[in-house]
C-alpha cells in the first residue's frame, strides 16, 4: 500500500484551496461588517430571495447544524436576517434576509464577484467550466459515498 501524501491527496488538496479562497474573500467583508465566513454563507444564499430553514441552509451550505445554528442566531441578533414560522412546517422556522442584510450583501457581492473573476482569469474561461464540472462530479461522488 502507498503511503499517503497529503500534497497529493486530493481531500486535502480541495479543503486547503477551499480555504485560502474563502479566506481571501473574507478579507471583504471581516474588517468592514464583522462576519465571519460561516455568517457571510447564510447571507448569500438568502439573498437569493427565497426564505430557507437552517437544516435547508445545513444542505446548502454543508456546514453543520451548530455552525449554522450560531451563524443565523448571531446575524438574527445583528438584524440582518429575521426568522417566522414556516407556512409549510408550524415546527419550522424560515429565516430570510432584513434590509439591512439586503444592504451588506449589494456592498460585498461585487467585491467578492472581482475575487472570483480574479481566479477564473487565472485558469482561464474554459479551464474554469471544466473545473466546475469536475467539482460538481466530486459532490456528487462524495454524497454517494456517503449513503
Amino acid at each position: 500500500m502507498k503511503p499517503l501524501n497529503l500534497e497529493s491527496y486530493l481531500p486535502y488538496r480541495l479543503s486547503v484551496a477551499s480555504n485560502k479562497v474563502s479566506a481571501l474573500i473574507a478579507k471583504a467583508y471581516e474588517a468592514r461588517f464583522g462576519l465571519t465566513i460561516p455568517q457571510w454563507r447564510l447571507l448569500a444564499i438568502l439573498a437569493e430571495g427565497v426564505p430557507l430553514s437552517q437544516q435547508n441552509l445545513v444542505s446548502r451550505t454543508a456546514m453543520d447544524k451548530v455552525t449554522v445554528s450560531r451563524a443565523a442566531q448571531a446575524l438574527i441578533t445583528r438584524g440582518l436576517l429575521q426568522s417566522k414560522p414556516s407556512e409549510k412546517d408550524r415546527r419550522a422556522v424560515e429565516l430570510s434576509l432584513t434590509p439591512a442584510g439586503v444592504s451588506i450583501v449589494q456592498e460585498v457581492a461585487p467585491v467578492a464577484l472581482a475575487f472570483e473573476k480574479s481566479l477564473i482569469e487565472a485558469i482561464g474561461g474554459q479551464a474554469a467550466e471544466r473545473l466546475d464540472a469536475m467539482l460538481r462530479k466530486l459532490e456528487d461522488q462524495a454524497e454517494k459515498l456517503a449513503k
